[in-house]
């Protein structure tokens, strides 16, 4: 590992309150002592790890600004080396200031997620985790920043490294058996070896299972807001956003183009996609945004398909439950939430047949907020929110996934080659493949290419 003493801005970049400058390496202590002058007297290099000094930066006799040092020592630190954090005022100037004065005395600057990169090699965390240090800073609504939590704290990933060291404890048996093949011994108790396959098969299958759930409620569930132009698609958007998102017109085909924007509902996001109505038109760019429209609803998890309940009549309303219908078998693997618009504007009588005609049908209004309520609450029942209640172990990194989907077609070879009896060998080499893939996950199998690429989307400072 590079053995150089680097530093970088911890905070965001600009003007503030305060800034944070982190070194981190051999040198970090006493090249942080040569610049600070601590209001006690007392040395930098004598003081203890885990405290926090009043003093001076200083570059020669002319005083940088008046810092707050803090200190830790190896391995106590985030990254397992000596590190010291310098919080001082957060003018740009003194930030560049203090940052060149030990750029000039030997520090190099960090690289982007260098410190957690120097975390993982020192043992500090697995890779998972470090990964994770990532996803929390990234993290824009309650249920991403659980599962990246989750995660950082050790998440799937420890019981995964677990039974890796058990699989791999088999292995060794079983190559042990090789040796001794002329001899008929059995070093690798079989029934024990089943029991462990089978717990590694479940424990992948409930990983594997979970990301589609993490992967969306990372990102935001991508929600398609369909339906006939002017039923009122761009009002129910900037009435979920509260704002004017959307242009909102009498005239047909006003949007021609799919508006996106993202709002929290009890911690998870969803993202709302405005699309071009629905309808047959000769309009070479509103033709553009329709096509646009059926991508949207095909990469959507969910469907609003909306309609306009005032101009509801008995031949529409069966219109309307044929669309459904139509979509729903386009589309079956994901929820369409039938939205029927602008029932303030029906009478009961009018409400009854609607009701009685479309049962599974929500009615709002998106101009007044009417039944807005019951539609957020539609949408947050579709979400499996009892298994971040419970802080189930939830996978959202898709390097991650990819690998628990080869560990497991691994083990599920193991299975068969054992209950097929074939020779130790062959058996060793599918254990062999799914070691590797579980080590990928956790770092254990590792490559410079792979750490250069995770690592590369950090961060500066982290």
């Amino acid at each position: 590992m590079d053995r150089d003493t680097i530093i970088a801005l911890a905070t965001p970049a600009g003007s503030g309150a305060i800034a944070v400058l982190r070194l981190s390496g051999p040198e970090a202590i006493p090249l942080a002592a040569e610049k600070f002058r601590a209001a006690s007297g007392k040395a930098l290099e004598d003081c203890p790890g885990h405290t926090v000094h009043l003093g001076t930066i200083r570059k020669g006799d002319r005083i940088l600004d008046e810092v707050l040092a803090t200190v830790f020592r190896s391995p106590r630190s985030y990254t397992g080396e000596d590190v010291v954090e310098i919080s001082c005022h957060g003018s740009v100037y003194i930030q560049q200031e203090i940052l060149n004065l030990f750029l000039d005395s030997g520090c190099r600057m960090a690289n982007p997620g260098e410190f957690t990169l120097r975390a993982f090699i020192n043992g500090k965390m697995d890779l998972s985790q470090a990964e994770a240090v990532a996803d929390l800073i990234a993290s824009e609504n309650k249920a991403s920043h659980q599962i990246a939590l989750q995660q950082m704290r050790g998440g799937y990933s420890s019981e995964i490294a677990k039974l890796r060291e058990e699989l791999l404890h088999f292995a060794s048996m079983i190559t042990l058996e090789l040796d001794f093949s002329g001899e008929d011994v059995e070093f690798a108790d079989r029934e024990a070896f089943f029991g462990l396959l089978d717990r590694l098969s479940a424990l992948l299958k409930g990983l594997i299972d979970s990301f589609a759930l993490g992967n969306v409620l990372k990102k935001g569930i991508p929600v398609a807001i369909a339906g006939a132009p002017n039923v009122g698609k761009s009002t129910l958007l900037n009435a979920l956003l509260r704002e004017e998102r959307a242009i909102v017109s009498e005239i047909a085909g006003t949007t021609r183009d799919a508006i996106e924007d993202e709002i929290v509902l009890e911690g998870i996001g969803f993202r709302f996609i405005d699309t071009a109505g629905i309808r047959e038109t000769e309009d070479t760019v509103e033709h553009i945004g329709i096509r646009k429209t059926f991508e949207k609803m095909e990469a959507a998890r969910v469907i609003i398909y909306m309609v306009d309940g005032s101009r509801a009549h008995p031949d529409l309303l069966a219109s309307w439950s044929a669309e459904i219908q139509s979509i729903r078998e386009r589309h079956p693997d994901k929820p369409v939430i039938l939205l029927v618009n602008k029932t303030d504007r029906l009478d009961d009588k009018a409400r009854k047949q609607l009701e009685e005609a479309l049962p599974e049908a929500l009615g709002i209004s998106a101009r007044t907020g009417e039944g807005l309520e019951q539609l957020q609450a539609s949408l947050l029942g579709l979400v499996n929110r009892g298994v971040l209640e419970n802080n189930d172990p939830v996978v959202s990194n898709s390097r991650h996934y990819q690998a628990l989907v080869k560990a497991q077609e691994a083990i599920g070879n193991v299975r068969e080659g054992m209950e097929a009896g074939i020779p130790s060998d062959l058996v060793s080499v599918d254990i062999n493949e799914a070691l590797h893939h579980l080590g990928e996950i956790t770092g254990q199998i590792s490559t410079d290419d792979l750490l250069g690429n995770i690592f590369s989307n950090f961060c500066i400072g982290k």
